[in-house]
């Protein structure tokens, strides 16, 4: 399913090449794919509720009349529209479903105008989709010079994406395009979209570890201040026993990316109720500030090494003021850090990706360092491989924090040699995660991958947390055969000779012009120097 998911991306993407940059296509298209499922959702949910089998209604043409014979009847439609918008959140007039503007599209009476409205409609009639499409602009002069061009180029691409099947896909159709098209296009376009996208194993990595003891947690709440596309949040509820009592709180900065954790969340049917998403900037204001602003895990993969203001002021903000300095102006990883961790319930737990700059520089983060492993905060450290993230090759730091424990202890792991390489990325498989997570529930240290360093340890170390401090993973090389690698320098020399002696045999046979003869003593003479 995934590969069709791509084949289709691509070939949708087909229309857009040429037009605009390629980092721009995933906004496009994957605002069209979530109208879609929009749609489709919608469709299949009036067979479920007319208590009709998806059996006999099991293609979109049938499900769309079934659709209209509801919402077109006067008799039927205020109650199937009060039906649809309290199941779903929403409901969609049937000349702009996703389906109907795909058939227009195939008979050629599509107009721009249609999908306009469609998203109009949708964003005015429910708070929750407002200003959900504003990054889709069917006016920009980028998808075609005139009206005409730009209907003909949303046409190719609502043609190629009404073959995509966004709910039979068989895992997170919003988050596996996502990262699609930013390591097909995105990624080697010199931008950072990758810094919005935590991959999917590392992402699974995190809320295993985040979850452990607290799976049967009646009502469990999950926190994200640079959430991304929000699919690290998502992916703690199937590590829980009530995974339909998650609350899910996050915020992000690029409105683009927020829009897209938006869109994620509905896909993935969690109740308006549920989620609390808020744009803005996660270290100039704090958020949030109003109950509930404690949370069982925080899960974080912030933009690494970022500036921020540093202000003074800030040191009489109670998410840093206990550290006695502030993160630099030029490295703002553990103001993103400290954040994090203060809203983090004394149950609970912190897992944030970090470059590995933060287990060792000095100066300010140094003294962060030192308090927070004073404290005992710093639960475990693990190394990932590197190249793991979209549009960049370092290797990253998963940091793991708690609050309030007894010991200061820290275990490190080293996992950054465990991976499959592919041509662009490398990527981690189900026993390299595996692996990672027993030995940090198990907490034992492992020869050349793990290592449980007591509080005494990192001071006499000096409070750095640099891995290979404490995993050796030097492999020795193995012991050289004198006698073997003595009769092949031997065998190398005796070939160098017979190849000498063959050279110098053939100049000595050459026939050559008289002023050339003095060139090819000097060469024959050289032969019987070296000799």
């Amino acid at each position: 399913m995934g590969a069709e998911l791509n084949q289709k991306l691509f070939s949708a993407a087909d229309s857009l090449r040429g037009k605009m940059s390629a980092d721009q296509y995933k906004d496009y298209l994957l605002g069209l794919i979530f109208y879609k499922y929009l749609s489709d959702k919608l469709l299949e949910s009036t067979v479920v509720k007319a208590y009709k089998s998806l059996d006999e209604y099991n293609t979109v043409a049938k499900q769309t009349e079934l659709y209209k014979s509801y919402i077109l009847d006067d008799k039927s439609k205020d109650f199937f529209i009060a039906t649809m918008s309290d199941t779903l959140g929403y409901h969609i007039e049937p000349q702009y479903l996703f389906s109907e503007l795909a058939n227009a599209v195939k008979d050629n009476s599509f107009e721009l105008v249609h999908l306009k409205n469609a998203f109009v409609r949708l964003e005015t009639a429910y708070k929750q989709f407002e200003g959900l499409f504003d990054d889709i602009d069917l006016d920009s002069k980028q998808l075609g010079v005139d009206a005409n061009q730009r209907n003909i180029t949303i046409s190719e691409v609502i043609k190629k994406l009404d073959e995509v099947d966004v709910l039979g896909h068989d895992g997170d159709v919003i988050g596996d395009a996502y990262e699609y098209l930013i390591g097909e296009f995105a990624a080697g376009s010199g931008k950072k979209a990758g810094e919005f996208y935590t991959p999917q194993q590392v992402s699974d990595m995190m809320a295993q570890i985040v979850t452990i003891g607290q799976e049967d947690t009646p009502s469990f709440t999950v926190y994200d201040p640079t959430m991304g596309s929000g699919s690290l949040m998502l992916n703690v509820r199937k590590y829980l026993n009530n995974p339909d009592r998650v609350q899910y709180h996050g915020q992000e900065l690029n409105v683009t990316t927020y829009n897209l954790a938006r869109m994620n969340l509905i896909l993935h049917e969690v109740s308006a109720e549920d989620q609390r998403l808020h744009n803005g900037d996660t270290l100039n204001k704090d958020w949030p500030t109003d109950e509930p602003y404690m949370f069982d895990s925080v899960v974080m993969n912030p933009p690494y090494s970022a500036n921020w203001s540093a202000d003074p002021t800030f040191m009489d903000d109670a998410r840093f003021n206990r550290y006695g300095k502030l993160a630099p102006k030029s490295k703002a990883d553990f103001a993103f850090l400290l954040h994090g961790f203060y809203h983090l319930k004394t149950s609970g737990t912190m897992a944030i990706v970090l470059p590995h700059g933060v287990l060792f520089r000095g100066a300010a983060e140094g003294t962060i360092r030192k308090k927070l492993l004073e404290d005992g905060s710093i639960y475990a450290v693990i190394g990932m491989p590197a190249n793991l993230f979209f549009g960049t090759s370092i290797p990253t730091t998963v940091i793991i924090l708690k609050k309030n424990r007894k010991g200061r202890d820290v275990l490190f792991i080293d996992a950054s040699n465990d991976f499959t390489k592919f041509k662009n990325q490398n990527k981690l498989e189900p026993e390299h995660i595996k692996r990672i997570v027993d030995t940090y529930k198990n907490r034992e240290s492992i020869e050349k991958y793990a290592y449980l360093a007591s509080f005494e340890e990192i001071k006499e170390n000096d409070f750095n947390l640099n891995i290979p401090r404490y995993v050796d993973t030097f492999e020795e090389e193995a012991p050289i055969d004198m006698v073997t690698l003595g009769a092949e320098m031997k065998a190398i020399n005796e070939e160098e000779s017979k190849l000498e002696q063959d050279i110098y045999d053939m100049l000595l046979q050459l026939e050559c012009a008289e002023e050339d003869r003095e060139w090819l003593n000097g060469v024959l003479e050289v032969f019987n120097h070296e000799k």
